[in-house]
């Protein structure tokens, strides 16, 4: 191809390399200098991208052209390569200026800005890669979450019995009922989430490793099956029965009347969890000692994201299939406001903001890839596991909700998710109380183990 034919290739490269003023009337426009199809205004006239090309090279690469046909040549789109002369000629008596080409440098800065304002306006798009994490976190909550509780052993709850006097005197001026109603709305989620957080820790290391010294030293040494928490369920119904003999005489050896309840339900809930982590990949190639770190630290706060999934914002009751618990049963099995009220404000603040199950889920593995949990080793890799999972969450909040459901959606869950740490460390500390209180089969000591500060 000559230097001549050159003359207007590529034309898509010159598009956006000068300020240019477009026409928006509806109306085909004519290039003036050759009369093929304008696209706006380049250096001062309204011409086509090829000529607009020929007239920013001839300037920038000043070249002396000479007419053959001694400067009469009529310029046309089929003719317009045969005679550069004739065509610069043309482009200056229309208007054209030198004076209007950009520089290199402009130019790439222009550019820029485009490219910038392309990626704005571009609705964001799950990667494949985003695709196939949500969809795997997804698989591995579904087979874990049991919404409708149908495989859950527990002891009869006992709500016959009123609170601790200490709670009756908290609530002067209301009535009883009154002060159960409003306790009951997040008792229950702190106290499953206490037993929660201790059996979960508890299954992650070999069992042979535990058969070898009996137990006595390790709890994180084995994942109780269910087959094993219904044999501990068979057990702590037994143990009931003695509790219920007990009452008998006025009740004397039981304080927290629902607390066995409790435990039961966070010892389930427990075990869910812990196999939602073990079906996770990314979880199992973690050292052991980090996976029992994990899930120490983000025990709580999972418990809790996954029953807010079954809170009634209307009743202010958690409703778990066939059983429904309020914050009396919190109350009845120990824990104290300063806990529970927090606990309270945060499950209505979430579960108003709609989440969808996806951002459940996501919520839950943000959580549990914290890099920050005391005892983890491998900072640099959970780290960027975490990083890559927010990133998926506010991409899939950006490309999946309308304009008004994700307003500032994405800071609110993670607003969610610190105000859950800082009630941590009150939540093991009412859980050694009612240890203290209430000894014996009170708690799981999975539950005691997940609670205490040791790595």
């Amino acid at each position: 191809m000559s230097k001549e034919n050159l003359s207007d290739w590529p034309p898509s490269q010159t598009s956006t390399e000068e300020e240019e003023e477009e026409e928006d009337d509806g109306e085909p426009k004519v290039c003036q200098v050759c009369g093929d199809r304008a696209t706006g205004y380049h250096f001062n006239a309204m011409t086509c991208e090829g000529c607009k090309g020929f007239f920013r090279r001839a300037m920038k690469h000043p070249t002396k052209f000479c007419c053959p046909r001694q400067g009469v040549c009529v310029i046309t789109k089929n003719n317009r390569r045969q005679c550069q002369a004739c065509r610069l000629h043309k482009c200056q008596s229309i208007g054209m200026l030198k004076e209007l080409i950009m520089s290199k440098e402009a130019v790439e800065k222009r550019r820029s800005q485009i490219r910038r304002n392309r990626k704005v306006e571009e609705p964001p798009v799950l990667s494949p890669q985003q695709e196939a994490v949500i969809q795997e976190l997804f698989n591995a909550h579904e087979k874990t979450f049991d919404i409708t509780f149908s495989h859950f052993q527990f002891r009869p709850i006992d709500r016959d019995l009123n609170p601790m006097s200490v709670w009756n005197q908290t609530a002067s001026g209301q009535s009883v009922k009154q002060t159960r109603r409003m306790d009951n709305l997040s008792s229950s989620y702190s106290t499953s989430t206490s037993t929660s957080f201790s059996s979960s820790s508890c299954s992650l290391e070999d069992e042979e490793k535990d058969r070898s010294d009996g137990g006595k030293n390790t709890v994180f040494t084995t994942l109780p099956d269910v087959a094993d928490l219904t044999t501990n369920m068979e057990e702590k119904k037994e143990e009931e029965k003695e509790k219920k003999e007990d009452r008998s005489d006025g009740g004397k050896n039981t304080v927290f009347t629902t607390l066995p309840h409790i435990a039961d339900l966070t010892t389930y809930m427990i075990q869910n969890i812990i196999n939602f982590a073990k079906g996770l990949p990314s979880f199992r190639a973690l050292a052991i000692d980090d996976q029992i770190s994990l899930l120490k630290g983000a025990m709580f706060e999972m418990m809790q994201i996954r029953f807010n999934m079954m809170f009634n914002v209307k009743t202010g009751i958690w409703e778990c299939g066939p059983l429904t618990y309020c914050m009396d049963d919190a109350v009845r099995a120990g824990f104290q406001r300063h806990l529970l009220d927090p606990l309270m404000r945060f499950h209505y603040t979430l579960r108003n903001l709609q989440l969808q199950e996806v951002e459940y889920v996501l919520m839950q593995a943000i959580s549990l890839f914290s890099p920050d949990r005391p005892g983890v080793i491998n900072h640099g890799v959970i780290d960027s596991l975490q990083e890559k999972l927010a990133i998926a969450l506010k991409v899939h909040i950006d490309s999946k909700r309308a304009k008004p459901e994700k307003h500032l959606l994405y800071p609110k869950i993670l607003a969610c998710l610190t105000e859950m740490r800082t009630m941590n460390e009150e939540y093991t500390k009412q859980v050694l109380q009612i240890q203290d209180i209430q000894p014996g089969n009170s708690f799981d000591p999975l539950i005691l183990e997940v609670v205490s500060k040791d790595p």
